[in-house]
């Protein structure tokens, strides 16, 4: 598995019965987790939970706060700050799990040494920005692409919050696969990239994405705008029932017939404090020959 254990402003303090109870920075939050059908560990705890995410019979849900929260407030992870806040979805702007991801960039990022530029990174359904501040910040210039604007609103704020100068990023409202294939006919390139589909989403002008239908096209066609000289090449995925091995197949299957390499894929997961580890989707991870 790739564990997330880097974290203090985050924590995952205990698992059970559906639900998740976190500590974000100095407030907890408790929230619904599917996978998670075990027993709580310490009922007890879970008392201590300001706010509560309440799923709605006819779908969806809403906070139930305890206590008077912040409409927003900062965690930081190292040198990377990031506004978070309970969102009407159920998230809260920020993935932890994925820094596990982000210190595997950050690696490979600095792997390039001397070159004469920066190595250029594509982000694609790229958020609020977490791994784009984070391959920025070990050298790279990101270009980060989703289709919300809101989402992306987000991430800007996050990069000033960080103070990160702004010359190390374009970002772009755009659907990803109508952008890919403006940077092929653009001769664009990236030195890596990344990717966090969603299982099913709208683009800006009303695109459908279903990711059992889009994935492996989108893989192909990002295979397009993958420099000489590649980084990595990485996907992450959410969806129930898509195993690590779904993820490894398209990451070999697109990837490695035009550049070689090899492709490992495994569990993102998160240490509970109580005692185990909470799952948290799957990632596969591209790397050139050495």
């Amino acid at each position: 598995m790739y564990l997330c254990d880097q974290w203090r402003d985050y924590e995952v303090l205990d698992t059970g019965d559906g639900e998740k109870l976190e500590r974000w920075g100095k407030f907890i939050l408790r929230r619904p987790d599917p996978q998670v059908i075990w027993p709580k560990a310490d009922p007890e705890l879970w008392k201590k939970a300001q706010a509560i995410y309440e799923r709605s019979e006819s779908g969806g849900g809403h906070w139930e706060f305890r206590e008077k929260l912040p409409e927003r407030w900062t965690i930081e992870l190292g040198n990377l700050k990031f506004y978070v806040k309970p969102t009407g979805f159920k998230h809260t702007g920020l993935f932890p799990e994925q820094a596990a991801n982000w210190a595997f960039m950050q690696e490979r990022i600095r792997s390039a040494g001397a070159w004469n530029r920066p190595p250029r990174i594509l982000n694609l359904f790229a958020y609020t920005g977490g791994a784009t501040l984070a391959c920025a910040a070990a050298g790279a210039h990101v270009t980060h692409v989703d289709a919300a604007k809101g989402m992306v609103l987000w991430a800007k704020e996050n990069r000033e919050l960080t103070g990160i100068p702004e010359d190390s990023f374009r970002f772009i409202v755009e659907d990803a696969k109508a952008f890919v294939r403006r940077e092929i006919r653009r001769g664009n390139k990236y030195d890596g990239i990344l990717m966090d589909p969603p299982s099913y989403g709208r683009g800006p002008n009303g695109e459908v994405w279903k990711l059992e239908n889009e994935l492996y096209p989108l893989v192909e066609l990002c295979s397009e705008v993958l420099s000489d000289t590649p980084l990595f090449f990485l996907i992450n995925g959410y969806t129930t029932g898509f195993c690590a091995s779904v993820l490894r197949n398209i990451a070999e299957r697109c990837l490695c017939p035009k550049f070689g390499g090899k492709a490992d894929a495994d569990e993102l997961c998160l240490k509970v404090t109580s005692g185990g580890v909470l799952p948290c989707g799957t990632t596969a991870r591209w790397l050139p020959d050495a």
